[in-house]
């Protein structure tokens, strides 16, 4: 697979950012639904319960690990991914949080094309960071 950066200005590397990535050269392309700080359990009717509720940093750190579960499954790693989209319910918060991410992404040595989206709610009311990714091998 070959990425080549498009960044007509250069403001999102300190995000860990590209504005734009051309991948070419791959074979396996893996959509990920948006993935939040869920851990199984079996008690729940829902399957699962919220790992840190109300918290962004910990629902950053779970939701991230989720996504590493997912990619290891898939036979990938996140130098694979190509694309983030983080939804949270506090912009501020999230970005107060942002070190998680760049903390998490930084060993992959890539800058993924990302958006952050302020949403009103996401699904369970104690949930506010929820995150999608692709990835390409």
């Amino acid at each position: 697979m070959n990425r080549t950066s498009i960044n007509p200005t250069d403001w999102g590397l300190q995000f860990r950012m590209d504005q734009g990535e051309v991948v070419d050269g791959h074979s396996r392309t893996l959509r990920c639904s948006g993935q939040v700080a869920a851990v199984p359990d079996d008690s729940s009717p829902l399957g699962f319960r919220v790992d840190s509720p109300n918290e962004i940093r910990g629902q950053m750190e779970r939701a991230l690990k989720n996504i590493d579960d997912i990619l290891e499954q898939a036979g990938m790693s996140r130098s694979d991914i190509v694309s983030l989209r983080f939804f949270t319910t506090d912009i501020d918060g999230f970005l107060e949080n942002y070190d998680v991410y760049a903390e998490w992404i930084a060993p992959a040595n890539i800058r993924p094309p990302q958006s952050l989206i302020g949403v009103a709610r996401l699904v369970l009311p104690e949930l506010c960071v929820e995150i999608e990714m692709e990835a390409a091998v």
